[in-house]
C-alpha cells in the first residue's frame, strides 16, 4: 500500500505541475491587465477541472445555497489540507480572491500567479494583516469576491476539530461592506491529502456543503463576535455531524 500510494502521488504531481505548465503561458498574459485578470481566474479553475479527474478524484458537492456567479460574498471554509485551495476552483464558479500566506510568492511562477490575483498576508506581522484587511475591504467593494479561510491556515491538531480561535478578517470585511458570509464545509480533503509528513495523496472523493449564506445587512462591527459564533455553528457542527453519521 505504501508503494501505490507514492506511486499515486508523484502520478498526480506530475499531472499538476504540467496542466499548471502547459496552462500557465495564457495565465501570464491575462495577469498583465487588471481588466483581463478574470480570465486567468478563469484558467486557474480549468487547471483544477482538468487535473482532478486524471487523478481519479471525483467531486460530490451538495449546494444548499448556489452563490450568483456575479455575486459579491466572502466565502469562509474549514482549512485542513493543502487539497483546499485547488478544489475551491472547481466547487465556485465565481470570480474571488483568495486571501493566503505571503511564503507562497517564494515558489516558482505559481508565487507570481498569487500575487498578481490574489491577497498575501503575514499571519506575524500586525502591519501585513492590516493590509491585507483593507485589500480585502477594496476587493469586495470592486464586486469581487473574497475566498479565506478563518482558522487562519493550516493549523488544527486533530481535524475536524476546528483550531480556535477563529481569526477575525473575514467577519470584519463583511460587515464593513454588508456582504453575506456564505460557509463552506469541506468535509474529506484532509482524508485524501492529510497534513503530515510525508505528503501523499489519496485517491477518492471531495465532498463539501455550501451552506445557506449568513447575511450581514445592518450588522456592526459589535455584530463581530454573533457573526463568528453563527459560522462556527454551521461548519462545526457540520463537520462533527457528519463525522459522527460515518
Amino acid at each position: 500500500m505504501r508503494l501505490f500510494s507514492l506511486l499515486y502521488t508523484i502520478w498526480c504531481a506530475f499531472w499538476f505541475v504540467t496542466i499548471f505548465l502547459l496552462l500557465f503561458p495564457f495565465t501570464y498574459i491575462f495577469l498583465q491587465r487588471e481588466e483581463w485578470k478574470p480570465y486567468a481566474h478563469y484558467i486557474n479553475r480549468l487547471w483544477g477541472k482538468l487535473f482532478f479527474p486524471l487523478a481519479g478524484i471525483r467531486f460530490r458537492v451538495e449546494y444548499r445555497f448556489r452563490p450568483e456567479p456575479r455575486g459579491t460574498y466572502v466565502f469562509c471554509a474549514n482549512h485542513f489540507s493543502y487539497l483546499d485551495i485547488a478544489t475551491m476552483g472547481v466547487i465556485l464558479n465565481n470570480y474571488y480572491a483568495f486571501v493566503g500566506k505571503h511564503g507562497v510568492k517564494k515558489v516558482p511562477l505559481f508565487g507570481y500567479m498569487f500575487a498578481k490575483l490574489h491577497i498575501q498576508v503575514d499571519r506575524d506581522k500586525s502591519h501585513s494583516r492590516a493590509y491585507s484587511l483593507n485589500k480585502s475591504i477594496r476587493t469586495l467593494a470592486q464586486g469581487r469576491s473574497v475566498m479565506i479561510f478563518p482558522e487562519g491556515g493550516i493549523v488544527s491538531k486533530h481535524p475536524p476539530r476546528l483550531h480556535l480561535p477563529i481569526q477575525k478578517g473575514a467577519f470584519i470585511m463583511a460587515i464593513q461592506q454588508q456582504v453575506p458570509i456564505v460557509p463552506i464545509t469541506l468535509l474529506t480533503n484532509h482524508l485524501l491529502l492529510p497534513d503530515e509528513a510525508p505528503l501523499r495523496l489519496h485517491p477518492g472523493t471531495v465532498r463539501a456543503i455550501v451552506h445557506e449564506p449568513i447575511h450581514t445587512t445592518g450588522m456592526t462591527q459589535d455584530d463581530l463576535p454573533a457573526l463568528m459564533e453563527r459560522w462556527l455553528h454551521v461548519v462545526e457542527g457540520t463537520l462533527f455531524g457528519e463525522a459522527n453519521r460515518v
